[in-house]
């Protein structure tokens, strides 16, 4: 059985729905899902993880959260090399280019993205639960 973890940081609740769609998608499909606030996650977790889906909203000029979120991940890149991941967040404006910029951080660690992110404005709709649910479905090996 698959271990996966989802971690996420969500300020409005929009991410955090996202993240227990993730979470519902792992289990549907087997895996064992635990999920994580950013401040209960760091770098030295990765490897008790077969795969990890990672969810942050957009911020700012379209950026990740910067206070928490951004300085969990940094610290987590180093061991993201070779491991399977997935991306979600949702956002207010824009167009995506935080997802795009996180995305291209990603493989330059050598993180292994196994499928495409997900992203929804605001809310998530019936349309961005099922995207999410796929998304942890992905992450189940």
């Amino acid at each position: 059985m698959s271990k996966v973890a989802v971690v996420y940081w969500s300020s409005t609740g929009n991410t955090e729905a996202m993240a227990n769609a993730v979470v519902d998608g792992i289990k549907e499909k087997g895996g064992e899902a635990v999920l994580c606030t950013c401040e209960d996650f760091d770098g030295s977790k990765v490897a008790e993880y077969d795969a990890i889906a990672f969810g942050c909203p957009a911020m700012g000029d379209e950026v990740l959260e910067d206070t928490e979120f951004e300085p969990m991940f940094d610290g987590c890149k180093d061991a993201l090399k070779g491991k399977n991941i997935a991306l979600f967040g949702s956002y207010g404006w824009g167009d995506g280019e935080w997802m795009r910029n996180w995305e291209e951080s990603c493989k330059e660690t050598g993180a292994n993205l196994v499928c495409d992110s997900v992203i929804c404005q605001e809310e998530p709709d019936d349309e961005a639960t099922d995207a999410c649910k796929a998304l942890g479905a992905a992450l189940v090996g």
